[in-house]
């Protein structure tokens, strides 16, 4: 494999945590590694809802972490949860110096939305659910003028390099259409900020690259995974046919609209005090059950809203134009769809994983704060504070760095494995089958045995590798997890045990695990 060497700070990804990251470490230099261009094709661009912070004089950082505590299902570290909390109003103030958008009242005070198990209106927005948008173009802007930051457009991650119990380098490949032969990149450390793993399940919210590829690398390189079992399914993404589906913002049932089936039934009624703002997983968990009896689930969003929501709520409107719908006159159909992963890199409270040299923040990380099942607007709050404490973390481990480094320049290259794409629809299959939203253990069982055998079709491919590796930590996990837990539902295990743990997995135990699953060969 060839190699370059920089003395630069790598970090993996180009979406909110990346880019803030970055512009804390500034005057570091660092090499950001992005797929896409920069600002396009990251979760966080596609976030609605907005930031949640206890901006309101009649809140408090320490209700807000209640709420965060009540929400994850007994599985939030509390300290964790008191410290974001605490932390939260600051990076709100922060984001507006750098130029966010964020909606303003007459006197100058936030517009604050309430959305699903947060006691107050607390969630910060840019014109109704532009806020992940809005934010990135600022940061984006930000960034084009650090001169301490590299960014390499069109190049993914597909490895690390471990020497010695600590992180070396990171293996890269172009990402294009023929992909290329790896080439590794030598550095003083790794930031990992590259998404979650939404797109692993075929009816997803997450953009087409976001298939766990960052929390996998990170285990295939032998990095402590935890609550790997715990991914959150949107209740109302909208059920239109697109892959992605387009997300119908959570701040909708904050306006007031409602979920009925297509008999009429208001059916959340019958489900759960906060109706249609209950925790995610219970409204999740309803619209999956009004699907399933063929009861086809909606949105209505006429009587509280209107004609605003074509103002309001740009992208849902605009969603809805495409699929041929007018939310104004009609209903918007829903369904349950993955979209957050709470489980990722096992950190500490300072972003740092168990691996020398590495850090993780955003939703490839796992720090303790959702538990399972993240608070509304709590993720990208989370990606703000961890991006800051990763920052302050690498100057106090790497030290003084040189403020000249020369940029990385990748050789040539020749194109190298890509993943196949029937092999990847058949893992999303496998994962929505047998690891959605309600899950048992022949389900699980049957998952694991599907993912062996798609890795084992394509074995050279360091893109797919990371992909199985990351469906199979969150299987086995799930198999492991014999309870009902926040997102993680079984319905062979249906009660709650008493005392609330949160899971930590390495991948040759997961391998482990699936391995005894398999038949025996004669």
């Amino acid at each position: 494999m060839r190699e370059v060497s920089t003395g630069r700070l790598i970090i993996v990804g180009a979406g909110l945590g990346a880019l803030y990251a970055a512009l804390k470490l500034a005057p570091r230099p660092v090499l950001m590694i992005s797929p896409e261009v920069l600002g396009q094709g990251a979760s966080s661009a596609w976030a609605q809802g907005g930031v949640a912070a206890a901006m309101d004089p009649a809140d408090s950082a320490e209700a807000h972490a209640r709420d965060t505590l009540r929400a994850g299902a007994g599985t939030v570290d509390p300290a964790i949860a008191q410290l974001v909390t605490d932390e939260a109003r600051a990076h709100i103030l922060d984001l507006t110096r750098l130029g966010t958008p964020f909606d303003r009242k007459p006197d100058g005070g936030y517009v604050l939305s309430r959305e699903a198990a947060h006691s107050f209106a607390r969630v910060v927005r840019v014109r109704g659910d532009q806020a992940g948008a809005e934010i990135m173009r600022a940061l984006v802007a930000c960034l084009r003028e650090a001169p301490s930051v590299q960014v390499l457009e069109g190049v993914m991650a597909t490895g690390l390099r471990v020497e010695g119990g600590a992180v070396a380098g990171v293996e890269v490949t172009l990402s294009g259409p023929q992909g290329s032969a790896p080439v590794l990149i030598r550095a003083p450390g790794v930031l990992l900020a590259g998404g979650g793993s939404g797109g692993l399940y075929a009816l997803t919210t997450n953009p087409p690259r976001i298939r766990g590829q960052v929390i996998g690398m990170a285990a295939r390189a032998g990095a402590e995974i935890a609550d790997a079992e715990f991914v959150q399914f949107h209740p109302t993404a909208i059920d239109c046919g697109e892959d992605p589906a387009p997300l119908a913002t959570e701040a909708l049932r904050g306006e007031g609209a409602q979920l009925l089936n297509r008999l009429g039934e208001r059916f959340m009624l019958a489900v759960h005090p906060d109706a249609e703002l209950a925790p995610r997983d219970v409204v999740a968990r309803a619209i999956y059950a009004q699907s399933q009896a063929g009861r086809r689930p909606v949105l209505d969003t006429r009587a509280c809203l209107g004609d605003r929501i074509l103002s309001e709520f740009p992208a849902v409107a605009g969603a809805c134009s495409r699929a041929g719908i007018d939310p104004t006159r009609e209903q918007i159909p829903v369904a349950a769809a993955a979209h957050y992963h709470m489980g990722g890199v096992a950190v500490d409270d300072e972003g740092r994983a168990s691996l020398d040299r590495l850090w993780v923040c955003g939703e490839a990380s796992s720090t303790g704060l959702h538990g399972a099942n993240r608070l509304a607007s709590n993720g990208l709050l989370e990606a703000l504070v961890f991006a800051r404490r990763c920052a302050l973390s690498i100057e106090a481990r790497l030290g003084p760095a040189a403020q000249d480094a020369p940029e990385v320049v990748l050789p040539d290259l020749p194109p190298g494995p890509v993943p196949d794409p029937v092999l990847v629809a058949r893992l999303r299959r496998a994962m929505t089958e047998g690891a959605g939203v309600l899950r048992d253990a022949g389900g699980l069982t049957r998952c694991l045995r599907e993912i062996a055998a798609i890795e084992a079709a394509q074995p050279d491919c360091p893109a797919l590798s990371n992909m199985t590796a990351t469906a199979t930590l969150i299987a086995a996990a799930a198999l492991m997890r014999q309870e009902s837990r926040g997102a993680h539902c079984r319905t062979d295990f249906p009660q709650t045990l008493p005392e609330g743990r949160r899971s930590r997995l390495r991948l040759a135990q997961a391998l482990a695990l699936r391995a005894s699953l398999e038949p025996e060969t004669t």
